[in-house]
């Protein structure tokens, strides 16, 4: 489970905001969050910094939720 929902949600975007942002469709977006599509190295690294974060955060750590 990766925490991608949740760290758009904290930065206030939506998932067609964050989809343009680094240039996927929204459904990707979508994908990913659901952990239904496995993004490239490129992509987890674009969602990264439009979310503010690194890559371990967003990908390996657990939630505390």
């Amino acid at each position: 489970m990766n925490r991608v929902a949740e760290y758009r949600k904290l930065s206030g975007l939506s998932q067609l905001a964050l989809s343009k942002e680094i240039g996927v469709a929204r459904q990707t977006v979508n994908l990913i969050e659901n952990d239904k599509y496995n993004p490239s190295l490129d992509l987890c690294i674009k969602l990264a910094r439009a979310l503010n974060t690194d890559l371990n955060t967003l990908f390996w750590e657990e939630s505390s939720c």
